[in-house]
């Protein structure tokens, strides 16, 4: 589950999504998991909320904006026989406005995911690397031509069972 929600984040951060940090909260009496999404001010923009796998194991996460309007869905398939997963991203009408395929993982420890457009074109790549000394895993973002354009940093839970997103550009600046 946590490996979604930073491949979620990651898909946002390669869509340019604004923002700054996620939060992922414990899992409510459903079992949803709810990242709520605020902008460098620690204004919140939005939330993006994970359900359990359905009968198929396919698992539906959607994205609302500040005001609860559902701006997206994405829906995570089953491994196929490689070993990828993709996922597929639908607008608020159900329109499908891309994939993101997330590979296995290499011999460093490393997992790619490729993002492509609704027609099957090349957006960008997230590469997930193992976690550091403290516990934390940074994700490295690039465009469709290879050039990093940022990265995704996720810490350790907290004592309340929370994890904290941080997305910086190729600066190290915030993303504002």
């Amino acid at each position: 589950m946590k490996k979604l929600s930073l491949l979620f984040g990651a898909i946002l951060f390669v869509c340019h999504v604004n923002s700054q940090t996620y939060t992922t909260g414990q899992k409510d009496y459903f079992g949803n998991t709810t990242t709520t999404v605020k902008d460098q001010y620690g204004r919140q923009t939005g939330t993006i909320t994970t359900g359990q796998k359905d009968y198929f194991g396919n698992t539906t996460t959607t994205v609302k904006d500040q005001y609860g309007r559902q701006t997206s869905t994405a829906t995570t398939g089953q491994k196929d026989y490689f070993g990828n997963t993709t996922t597929t991203v639908n607008d608020q009408y159900g329109r499908q406005t891309g994939t993101a395929t997330t590979g296995q993982t290499d011999y460093f420890g490393n997992t790619t995911t490729t993002a492509k457009d609704q027609y099957g074109r090349q957006t960008g790549t997230a590469t997930t690397g193992q976690k550091d000394y403290f516990g934390n895993t940074t994700t490295t973002v690039k465009d469709q031509y290879g050039r990093q354009t940022g990265t995704a940093t996720t810490g350790q839970k907290d004592y309340f069972g929370n994890t904290t997103t941080t997305v910086k550009d190729i600066y190290g600046n915030p993303i504002k």
